[in-house]
């Protein structure tokens, strides 16, 4: 069985380079970018199980890269990260389908597990998806 894959998505080298060696040394397939734009670019080249995503980015925040992530891939799991976390910004990230919003600096083991159980629930929710499509397919064959 391959690792869990998740994609780091932070504007503060730094931070995200650390995170992701942390996560590798939990046994993690790790990518990290630094923007929003170059999250949406990887993951239209390579499945993730999870993304870990700072909402406070210049250019494309958080919030918009959530949306163009799971617009082009509804299955995908999102974690949101940020510094200054209010209410607001966390109901919209639930409504648009982010997993969940962590405060930085997040404990490290609750984002792993976070990141275990969505490689789950991304699985659970391509099986319904297909499931539901050959349930389309059977009625309009008439089979």
């Amino acid at each position: 069985m391959r690792p869990d894959a998740v994609l780091l998505v932070d504007d503060e080298i730094e931070f995200v380079s650390t995170l992701a060696e942390r996560m590798r040394a939990r046994g993690l397939d790790v990518d990290f970018v630094t923007s929003g734009v170059e999250a949406l670019h990887l993951a239209k080249q390579k499945t993730f199980d999870a993304v870990v995503l700072d909402i406070a980015m210049p250019g494309m925040d958080g919030i918009e890269t959530l949306k163009y992530l799971l617009e082009d891939q509804p299955d995908l799991q999102v974690v949101l990260l940020s510094g200054q976390a209010t209410v607001k910004t966390a109901v919209e990230a639930s409504k648009l389908g982010a997993v969940d919003v962590l405060e930085k600096p997040a404990d490290v083991e609750t984002l792993v597990g976070l990141i275990r159980k969505a490689r789950a629930a991304r699985l659970a929710k391509a099986e319904e998806r297909t499931q539901e499509e050959i349930e389309d397919i059977l009625r309009t064959k008439g089979w």
